[in-house]
């Protein structure tokens, strides 16, 4: 069974940072594109971030370009370094796997085939 479990959530001042992580198991995800999403309270869940399986695509909302940083080890696990963190950032993040036969292909939609429970980032100002 495939599991995807998120954390490196919680609470942090305005400024501050999180690294989340995001270990996949049940399979081998090295040719699974990642994504990181969030949704806030009353919102839709939004692409925050994603990278191809070979790590040589990425994708930034312009919401978290320059403050984000996404990436992934040959261990089955993808990271997300938030710095500079500002309240609007506030949300519970998801972890996302999508199949992909192309190493350079991500995808920015929702429309993933596995997903975390989420972890809470709460950013206080």
């Amino acid at each position: 069974q495939v599991q995807l479990v998120e954390s490196g959530g919680g609470l942090v001042q305005a400024g501050g940072s999180l690294r989340l992580s995001c270990a996949a198991s049940g399979r081998t995800f090295s040719r699974y594109a990642m994504g990181w999403f969030r949704q806030a309270p009353g919102k839709e869940r939004d692409i925050v971030a994603a990278i191809s399986w070979s790590s040589g695509v990425t994708y930034y909302a312009d919401s978290v370009k320059g403050r984000f940083t996404i990436s992934r080890d040959s261990a089955n696990t993808v990271f997300l370094q938030m710095n500079s963190l500002k309240p609007e950032d506030t949300a519970v993040y998801y972890c996302a796997a999508d199949p992909q036969s192309s190493p350079l292909v991500i995808r920015t939609t929702p429309e993933y085939g596995y997903w975390g429970q989420g972890t809470q980032v709460t950013v206080s100002s």
